[in-house]
């Protein structure tokens, strides 16, 4: 190209400008056009919305996949400045969704000392005494999640246990929704025969005995904790999904937000913390008792926002109440009275107890008429089978007059799923939020205490796919830090081998004719789970469009062995493009 030099007109010296900028120009709207980045030689399982496919490779530009195909095809979009990355035949599947955890409970559970994961009655005892010794007489010694039928006994400790091991101690073991007590915490929280409380549970001479339900947790006199200071609670909640990241999430639904809590994460967000994509179920402290629709209107306007309102990385989830209590305490409000076998270990001495229920069907039908009212996904905490029905007769009452199946409500645990109940779920698009690490944890628990025809409703997960239901899976994480240590262990392969498999922790086989296929099962943690926060079309597969969140594991989950799936981690996680976490030498992480 020829310039005239002569740059006595002002246009000149414009036209020579634009001439000297051409070349330059040229090559960095060819950068642009080019992707940042291409991974080659891998097995990519795209997890479509409607098919599944395997690519080779695929291409990622300003946090999105621009590509996915085979290497040849991918390839030949790099330009001089893409980065290659040869992921030497390894799998790559969409980044994982936990759906359901309380991750800004969990970071902060171990700050002051390890949880003790007891798994018998002589452990825990064991704990409980090296406690005594180190606390001074009075000092209270409380496990915060514990649950009696993990412990290999399958039982509670008994009142005299608990007093030969601390005598001078009060001691609290709390299981969320009931728990256990010694006589010195009677004592210190002036608890008698006289206590007239239904969640104090007495002996046949009408004395405390030391189990306890949820309501009577108000009348233990020890000092609640006080949370940790604003940045200690981030950077600890930061550092848990640093652990998130290792077993390949890239997106959290945070289980239970205070409205108040959801400026930790925005905190985190300004702060440069936030390296995973949030999607916040905020918990209503309301309706109460006797509270009238139109109160409960005005509590629901006066949160000025609705499910959806946010961004990729923050964003309002369902609209949740809590129904019952927990199938592990024998407070979930069951179809059936509890039965002989609770009754021996939760105490029970009512045959016809069915569990407890929080709120009357006119409180819980208006709390969804109201939510519904204002485009709220709403949802409920609902262990027993009587509490999803409960919830489910809420769900058809509002949908004569406000449509529920656009709203992706759901029902959270659930647990036991009979035909009759899937059929109402899919009639109106409720979403099974169910937590496949308690199946493995739990089922023979449940099927010890509930007997073989309760068992079979037990996370039914053959049959709520097979009718169509949306399954959603998470893990309900509250306590500790470890990933398979923690009480509701929050390890997502371990919920899918479980899922895949129907085996469970202490080794049995349990209704397997309900076990989905490794796709179906991965589904639960992937699409479907960006489908219960109405984010399939941007999140939850690996398609050209969609944000670039993804996952490279260690081995072929769909041809190792069925005991391998539960070993399978990450050694590359990658969200929105950036890496998060990467076990690779030659890939760090941001």
């Amino acid at each position: 190209m020829a310039f005239n030099w002569n740059i006595s007109s002002p246009w000149r010296v414009l036209a020579l400008i634009a001439a000297l900028a051409a070349l330059p120009l040229l090559e960095a709207v060819a950068d642009v056009a080019s992707p940042d980045i291409v991974c080659l030689n891998a097995k990519v399982v795209t997890l479509g919305s409607s098919t599944t496919s395997v690519a080779q490779a695929f291409a990622i530009s300003g946090g999105r996949f621009v590509a996915v195909g085979s290497d040849k095809e991918v390839l030949a979009l790099a330009g001089p400045r893409t980065r290659k990355l040869d992921l030497a035949g390894r799998m790559v599947v969409p980044g994982l969704i936990e759906a359901h955890a309380h991750p800004d409970s969990a970071a902060v559970s171990e700050l002051d000392g390890e949880i003790p994961d007891a798994a018998s009655i002589p452990a825990l005892l064991a704990w409980v005494e090296k406690q005594a010794k180190s606390k001074p007489k009075g000092a209270w010694i409380i496990h915060p999640k514990m649950f009696p039928t993990r412990l290999a006994e399958m039982r509670q400790p008994t009142l005299s246990e608990l007093d030969a091991a601390a005598p001078d101690h009060p001691v609290f073991l709390n299981g969320s929704y009931g728990g256990v007590i010694n006589s010195a915490a009677m004592k210190a929280s002036v608890i008698t025969a006289a206590t007239e409380e239904p969640g104090i549970l007495k002996d046949s001479n009408g004395q405390p005995n030391g189990i306890i339900r949820y309501t009577a947790f108000p009348l233990l006199k020890y000092e609640r904790p006080k949370p940790p200071p604003f940045r200690e609670r981030a950077v600890a909640v930061a550092a848990l999904f640093e652990r998130y990241h290792r077993l390949g999430f890239t997106g959290v639904t945070i289980g239970s937000t205070r409205p108040e809590d959801i400026r930790l994460f925005q905190y985190m967000r300004r702060s440069g913390l936030l390296k995973i994509r949030t999607f916040l179920n905020i918990l209503a402290d309301f309706p109460v008792k006797g509270q009238s629709l139109d109160a409960i209107r005005r509590q629901v306007a006066a949160l000025g926002y609705s499910t959806g309102f946010g961004d990729e990385w923050i964003r309002i989830g369902a609209l949740k109440t809590s129904l019952d209590g927990g199938i592990l305490t024998g407070t979930a409000y069951m179809r059936e009275p509890w039965g002989t076998r609770a009754q021996e270990i939760f105490g029970i001495d009512d045959p016809s107890y069915r569990g407890l229920c929080k709120l009357t069907a006119d409180e819980l039908a208006s709390f969804v008429q109201a939510g519904a009212e204002r485009g709220w996904k709403m949802t409920a905490h609902a262990t027993g089978g009587a509490a999803t029905d409960q919830l489910l007769d809420a769900f058809e009452k509002v949908n004569q007059s406000v449509p529920i199946a656009p709203l992706r409500c759901s029902v959270i645990h659930g647990n036991f799923f009979t035909p009759e109940c899937i059929e109402r779920m899919k009639k109106l698009g409720v979403i099974a939020d169910v937590q496949p690490a308690w199946f493995y944890k739990d089922a023979d628990a449940m099927l010890a205490i509930l007997g073989p025809d309760q068992i079979r409703s037990f996370n039914a997960y053959r049959s709520l796919v097979r009718a169509g239901v949306v399954v959603s899976a998470g893990s309900d994480h509250m306590v500790k830090l470890d990933d398979m240590t923690a009480v509701n262990p929050y390890n997502p392969w371990l919920a899918i081998y479980a899922m895949v498999t129907r085996k469970t922790e202490r080794g049995s086989l349990i209704c397997p004719e309900e076990a989905l296929t490794r796709e179906e099962a991965l589904r639960c943690y992937t699409i479907n789970n960006a489908f219960a926060s109405f984010e399939e079309k941007t999140k939850g597969s690996i398609e050209v469009g969609k944000l670039a969140d993804l996952v490279v594991i260690d081995r072929d989950y769909f041809e190792c062995p069925a005991s391998e799936i539960k070993k399978i981690r990450s050694v590359l996680t990658v969200v929105g493009g950036e890496v998060m976490y990467s076990a690779l030498p030659d890939v760090p992480a941001s």
